[in-house]
């Protein structure tokens, strides 16, 4: 083979090559995840909405993602609808007016108490619901689609007498205001890539949001407007919470008041004060005798002893054995060894040596106090 054909084989391999990694990796942009937050029309995350907005583009419905309130403004009008979602980053009236000012009809979804107010004022909330599938209205949307689980939220109810139709336990209403339709639904969870498939929640979805040829999709992804005028702990709180902190009040009273001691006047009692020394004796018998503490029995009696005959033998508070011995002899006239075992003796092995202890030391106190 030649040199030059040696050249041209060897580029035609490296071109092939980068061909198909150029292939491998268009490929793999194209049908690659793409992260994104909730409810973001360009994420194919589970908590994505690509899958929605691309049935809906296939539907013939012009879709145009606004990342601001001015985006908003200029794409809308008279038949445009305007979906809301993940308006907890909307901050300031100065926005909120220029939301509700926008024309067309309105798609609201899980919207805080704000944005309720100035997009969907012909409702309020209601308790949170779960439903079970069905749409139990007349709405031809929620009709078509069947059943449906749009997922945990909040429930609706009609605000100032207007009239409205609740489906899915209320949690999806929509009413009628001047020239305009406004749909609120408690839960977007539905319209997301993870749930899409569930039952008819693309069914639900398409029909809601592709009721206009042009739909306007609000869902920012970012703070937008006055940072100090965002959403305060009350406007996050269920309406219910309030009626709730009331009960537990007034049943936290109740408790007190029935728990609550109440004093009443001082009222005189005669108590057994007086106790015979023979009771304390035969109490404190009774306890030595049960534990066999003849050795706490025994000192118990010679110390008593000793401090009855020390002042009588004339020595002091703390005498000592020797001096208490021979003072004993003197008075009684007998031999020392005779009281020593007595009084400073060994502890007694048994119930009857200790109360010939006993004994003893009563003869000892009766000598000396009668000598």
């Amino acid at each position: 083979m030649s040199t030059s054909r040696r050249t041209t084989y060897r580029r035609l391999i490296v071109l092939g090559l980068l061909a198909v990694t150029a292939v491998a990796l268009v490929s793999a942009w194209l049908t690659g995840p793409r992260p994104g937050g909730r409810m973001d029309p360009a994420s194919t995350s589970p908590a994505g909405t690509h899958a929605l907005v691309a049935l809906l583009r296939e539907r013939g419905v012009e879709v145009v993602v606004a990342d601001s309130v001015a985006a908003v403004e200029r794409a809308a009008g008279p038949d445009t609808l305007l979906l809301t979602a993940e308006t907890h980053w909307v901050r300031g009236e100065d926005l909120l007016r220029r939301l509700a000012a926008v024309p067309g009809d309105r798609l609201v979804m899980e919207p805080t108490a704000k944005i309720r107010d100035a997009l969907a004022p012909g409702v309020r909330a209601g308790p949170a619901v779960l439903p079970d599938g069905e749409p139990g209205c007349d709405l031809r949307e929620a009709v078509r689609a069947g059943v449906a689980r749009l997922g945990p939220g909040d429930g609706y109810e009609p605000a100032g007498g207007q009239e409205l139709t609740r489906c899915y336990g209320g949690m999806l209403a929509r009413y009628r205001a001047a020239d305009r339709t406004v749909t609120v639904v408690g839960s977007a969870e539905f319209m997301t890539n993870g749930e899409l498939l569930t039952e008819g929640n693309a069914a639900l979805a398409m029909n809601l949001a592709g009721a206009r040829p042009r739909l306007i999709w609000y869902a920012p992804r970012h703070r937008e407007g006055d940072g100090a005028a965002g959403a305060t702990i009350t406007d996050l709180l269920p309406p219910a919470v309030g009626w709730v902190v009331l009960q537990l009040g007034v049943a936290l009273l109740l408790l007190a008041f029935w728990q609550g001691r109440r004093l009443g006047p001082l009222v005189a009692e005669r108590l057994p004060v007086v106790v015979r020394a023979s009771e304390t004796v035969e109490g404190r018998a009774r306890l030595y005798r049960s534990r066999r503490s003849r050795d706490r029995a025994a000192a118990a009696l010679r110390t008593a002893t000793l401090q009855r005959i020390s002042p009588r033998l004339g020595l002091g508070t703390h005498p000592t054995p020797t001096a208490v011995i021979t003072a004993v002899a003197h008075r009684c006239g007998a031999d020392p060894n005779a009281f020593s075992h007595t009084l400073f003796g060994a502890t007694p092995d048994t119930d009857d040596a200790l109360v010939r202890l006993a004994q003893a030391l009563d003869e000892i106190e009766r000598k000396v106090s009668q000598s």
